[in-house]
């Protein structure tokens, strides 16, 4: 099937450029202007904007699968929601159980995303236990395309800074990048304690237990800790000033390093925890949101290219699962929706209000993911011969943010009434037009074997 894209702007790494674009099959055949049409579908894109397929670097769908706990998104109702909004490949974490093989995660992973998912999509592999038998399963998940996992310094699912170190010398053999979740875990659990010996059981509670001070901590660790094992690593979620300021004091040094954040911290602060009754659990997400004077310094670090990358951490906890937390914050499910609105967000809050371009909107959510998993110049760019995974926005539209019009199968969205400019028109996945109009085409989705990381400083 060919289609031409005809007199969009594309968004092109050097600049915005009014150009014809050629889809032939699932590849970009040719970019050029005046394309001859031949017998290719073609479509006016007079005054729109043509992306690279944005990239999701974290989500969490069909998590806690059979637990009361479980998220409402399972892989079909996610990705649906992730294509709608722009999103052609998602990163989700794929997590073994205690004592299980890594091979046992990837397998229960493609059982539920093969054959179901409406975009593309790949694992992170979470490293919850280590020991010989782990580290002698990395070879295989390189040969079948995992080539990034994740630690946690917070949680039960905890590592000490000595795995940690051992994790990243053999995951660098195989030319994978780890990212971390940062905070202190002990720290969290006593500032937990604290709250709760206070009488503080609200939602109110939560940025307390875990304050900026047990982010930036953690981050340093983690940043130490990759600067003796001399390798390149990532930061997921970062949320607060003073934890950019740990990471520009390390690149001064000349560390490479990379860092994610995420909409909720360039949106919100933590006055959502101060809404009326139970309202404020929806915004119960590890890191908290911070007080409004972080939102502006990250809003910086995205324009200035401390921020190379913005996921979602998509984990979607319905109102009916967050109330199991409703006498103990801590017991409220930390994670919201989002997956859908980061294109629209990013737009709005960073093109439109002046605060980036939109090149470097294409770096944040398509080039910079593509290179940085290993998927770089097959995605992340509109090039001849990288795959055809296309956003085409209409910028001249406007309106707000609404739950009822989402893909989610959550019942609320965070974002709720926020106005918005622009909308997602059209996406094309593996070069068929998947998404138009609000009508959606499910289940094109395709497995996307990933290379070694690009580190590209």
């Amino acid at each position: 099937m060919s289609i031409l894209l005809q007199n969009g702007t594309l968004i092109l790494p050097d600049g915005p450029r009014k150009a014809d674009l050629l889809v032939e099959n699932d590849r970009i055949s040719a970019i050029g202007d005046r394309l001859s049409s031949g017998k290719a579908r073609v479509l006016d894109l007079t005054g729109k904007l043509v992306f690279p397929g944005f990239i999701d670097t974290h989500t969490h769908f069909e998590m806690n699968k059979g637990l009361p706990n479980e998220t409402a998104d399972n892989w079909a109702s996610g990705t649906r929601s992730a294509l709608a909004g722009g999103t052609t490949t998602v990163l989700d974490f794929a997590e073994p159980e205690r004592g299980a093989s890594l091979q046992s995660a990837l397998d229960t992973w493609h059982s539920r995303a093969d054959g179901i998912a409406s975009c593309n999509y790949s694992f992170h592999m979470t490293i919850k236990d280590w020991n010989d038998a782990i580290r002698a399963e990395l070879p295989a998940m390189t040969a079948q395309g995992i080539t990034s996992y994740k630690i946690y310094l917070a949680y039960a699912l905890r590592v000490s800074d000595t795995v940690a170190y051992e994790v990243l010398r053999a995951a660098a053999r195989e030319g994978a990048v780890i990212g971390c979740h940062c905070e202190n875990g002990e720290l969290v659990e006593a500032g937990i304690a604290a709250q709760k010996q206070a009488g503080r059981l609200g939602p109110d509670a939560h940025p307390g237990a875990r304050p900026p001070a047990v982010e930036a901590e953690a981050v340093n660790r983690w940043l130490t800790i990759a600067e003796t094992a001399g390798v390149p690593v990532n930061i997921v979620h970062l949320s607060a000033e003073r934890s950019l300021e740990v990471v520009r004091a390390a690149r001064a040094r000349g560390q490479k390093l990379y860092v994610e954040t995420c909409p909720q911290y360039l949106m919100l602060d933590d006055r959502v925890y101060h809404l009326p009754g139970f309202e404020s659990a929806k915004y119960v997400f590890a890191p908290p949101a911070r007080p409004a004077g972080n939102r502006e310094a990250l809003w910086d670090a995205v324009a200035d290219g401390t921020v190379d990358t913005i996921g979602t951490d998509h984990c979607s906890f319905s109102t009916a699962v967050k109330a199991l937390g409703r006498d103990d914050f801590s017991k409220i499910p930390n994670g919201m929706p989002g997956v859908e609105d980061r294109g629209v967000l990013l737009y709005t809050y960073g093109v439109a209000a002046g605060r980036i371009s939109l090149p470097r909107m294409a770096q944040l959510l398509s080039e910079n993911p593509a290179r940085l998993f290993g998927m770089y110049p097959q995605k992340g760019v509109l090039a001849v011969g990288s795959d055809a995974d296309i956003v085409i926005y209409d910028p001249n539209s406007t309106g707000c943010i609404q739950a009822s019009a989402n893909h989610s199968a959550c019942d609320y969205d965070p974002y709720e009434g926020i106005p918005i400019t622009g909308r997602v028109d059209t996406v094309l996945l593996n070069g068929e037009i998947a998404f138009q109009n609000g009508r959606l085409t499910e289940g094109l989705g395709r497995f996307v074997k990933r290379g070694p990381a690009q580190f590209w400083r």
